[in-house]
């Protein structure tokens, strides 16, 4: 068997003007040791290696409101903290959601972000499109029970949903064995030294910068077919539409 030649040189690419927002889903307020940051930690040193800015946020240290407007204070909420947290999203042209497996799902700190990140989905950027098109999304599981592909759907689905591009092979995850015992970062458990999770987490980031830096140098997703303003003004791009001149 032939083994395909490693690509040569190093990198293809400068990354050094990207920016990527992580956003750790657990449910531990820090400083409280959080397994999910020991993956996003690996991750993250990848792209820092490169020269990417890396922004991480604790999503539960943050006051977001519930709910799935852009501002939850003008639907009735004292506080909302949202609108902070999505000006860094916005500056980010990579956003990787990372958290835990509770009762084989994501949780509850991951869907509230989901849901907010929906609530700004229909805002628009300067070319017409959804505000989130340009952008790479990608998602990082731990725990220690089953889900992590489980879990890694429901979060890549939603993001592209929104506008995010997802490139090949967006998401990683850690479990070690089905059932309880050591989460990744415990004692003995084999979580940093799992090759199969280390692999897929090099593969997830360098995915996910190959794809940010083409976006970034083609100016973003091209804006024909898909501008929300245009449809709105009554262009149907190609598609049969006699009233509209």
């Amino acid at each position: 068997m032939t083994v395909p030649p490693v690509s040569p040189g190093g990198p293809p690419a400068r990354y050094d003007d990207l920016r990527a927002m992580v956003i750790n889903c657990t449910l531990k307020r820090s400083p409280e040791r959080s397994h999910t940051q020991g993956l996003i930690d690996l991750s993250a040193g990848i792209m820092e290696r490169q020269g990417v800015q890396v922004e991480t946020v604790r999503a539960v240290d943050v006051d977001i409101a519930t709910g799935v407007w852009p501002d939850m204070t003008e639907h009735g909420w004292e506080t909302d903290e949202w609108p902070v947290l999505y000006s860094s999203v916005m500056a980010a042209d990579i956003l990787v959601l990372a958290g835990p497996i509770w009762l084989g799902d994501n949780s509850s700190v991951m869907k509230q972000v989901i849901e907010r990140l929906y609530s700004c989905s229909s805002l628009l950027n300067d070319a017409g499109q959804y505000a989130y098109y340009g952008r790479v999304g990608g998602c990082l599981i731990t725990g220690n029970e089953d889900g992590v592909k489980h879990c890694a759907m429901n979060v890549l689905y939603s993001l592209q949903h929104l506008g995010y591009v997802v490139p090949p092979q967006a998401d990683a995850g850690w479990i070690g064995a089905a059932g309880p015992g050591p989460s990744y970062l415990d004692p003995g458990s084999g979580g940093p030294e799992n090759d199969f999770t280390n692999r897929n987490t090099t593969f997830m980031t360098w995915n996910l910068l190959h794809l940010a830096r083409m976006l970034k140098d083609a100016g973003g997703i091209p804006a024909y077919g898909n501008q929300r303003s245009g449809w709105d003004a009554g262009c149907r791009f190609d598609s049969e539409n006699p009233e509209h001149r």
